[in-house]
């Protein structure tokens, strides 16, 4: 672990008091200040600091202030003024429009986790399910510690209310809802078509959220000869929507609560079973071959096999 990796955890250590050694003790007095801030809530310390007005305008714009002031705990990564700045031209202004605070409060609830998620427990986690219901990735290096690519550069700024680190880039969350992501990902067309045939497209570009277990094309192409042709037909659209339906999952259930063995029921009524074996997620038998594709009302997650009720 290089210094900068270290430096981000000197608040960790200071607080359960430990400190590194002196080749951190500048970063380590800037950061030690900041375990130690004031009763301020975690709107107030943004504004107090000076480098995150767009942040606090953005979060009225989004009619979030009151959000954040209020008991928690919550986890910030705070994008500064520079990372706002930062935006392709115009984007900013567009979202700060009220036509789009739904958009502005889905980029602003990603940068939330719920609870107090210190800095040494962010560098143990791959990842975090945010407030806006998506997870965000996190990577540690000898570059430091990355949110979805974000630089974090400065962590453990305490408030009455909870934590917030500060990021050099704005993070955001993925704008497509499940059938989109189906099409554009390019090795679903089978389920798109389905899915039209079996008039569930609009369902699964509603709110949600779901989570969808996609079989891919290949898939599909395992079915006996005849089978897919014949469950598109006008006529086997009650047949074809139970199937699909057996699919899909109410909420969001990532690959990690799946492989600890969940069972889950699914839309069609039936249930699903659960298990990793050898480090590889199967849903009753089929493997999931791509796991943990975050959309705007859900996950997917590709499989290898058609499932089939009973």
């Amino acid at each position: 672990m290089n210094l900068s990796v270290s430096c981000l955890l000197v608040a960790s250590f200071a607080a359960a008091g430990t400190m590194p050694g002196d080749e951190c003790s500048s970063s380590a007095k800037a950061t030690t200040a900041a375990v130690h801030a004031s009763g301020k809530d975690i709107v107030d310390t943004a504004v107090a600091a000076g480098s995150f007005k767009t942040l606090a305008a953005a979060l009225d714009a989004a009619g979030l202030v009151e959000t954040l002031k209020g008991k928690g705990p919550f986890t910030v990564f705070a994008p500064t003024d520079a990372a706002f700045a930062a935006l392709p031209e115009g984007t900013l202004k567009s979202l700060l429009e009220p036509k789009n605070k739904g958009t502005l409060q889905s980029i602003l609830t990603y940068h939330v986790v719920p609870g107090t998620v210190a800095a040494g427990d962010v560098v143990k986690l791959q990842n975090a399910v945010t407030v806006n219901g998506q997870r965000v990735d996190i990577r540690v290096s000898d570059d430091g510690v990355e949110i979805d690519g974000a630089k974090v550069t400065k962590a453990d700024i305490r408030c009455s209310n909870g934590i917030i680190h500060v990021l050099d880039t704005v993070i955001l969350p993925s704008t497509k809802d499940i059938v989109a992501t189906a099409v554009e990902a390019g090795k679903f067309k089978t389920l798109s078509a389905a899915l039209e045939a079996a008039g569930l497209v609009e369902a699964l570009k509603s709110k949600g959220p779901f989570t969808v277990f996609a079989p891919t094309d290949e898939a599909f192409g395992k079915l006996p000869a005849g089978t897919l042709e014949s469950l598109l037909r006008p006529e086997s659209k009650d047949k074809l929507a139970a199937i699909l339906k057996y699919h899909v999952v109410s909420g969001r259930v990532f690959s990690d609560a799946a492989a600890k063995g969940a069972t889950v029921e699914t839309l069609q009524g039936s249930s699903l079973r659960a298990r990793s074996e050898n480090g590889q997620v199967f849903v009753n038998d089929v493997r999931v071959v791509s796991a943990d594709i975050d959309t705007s009302n859900g996950v997917v997650h590709a499989i290898d096999s058609v499932l089939l009720p009973k």
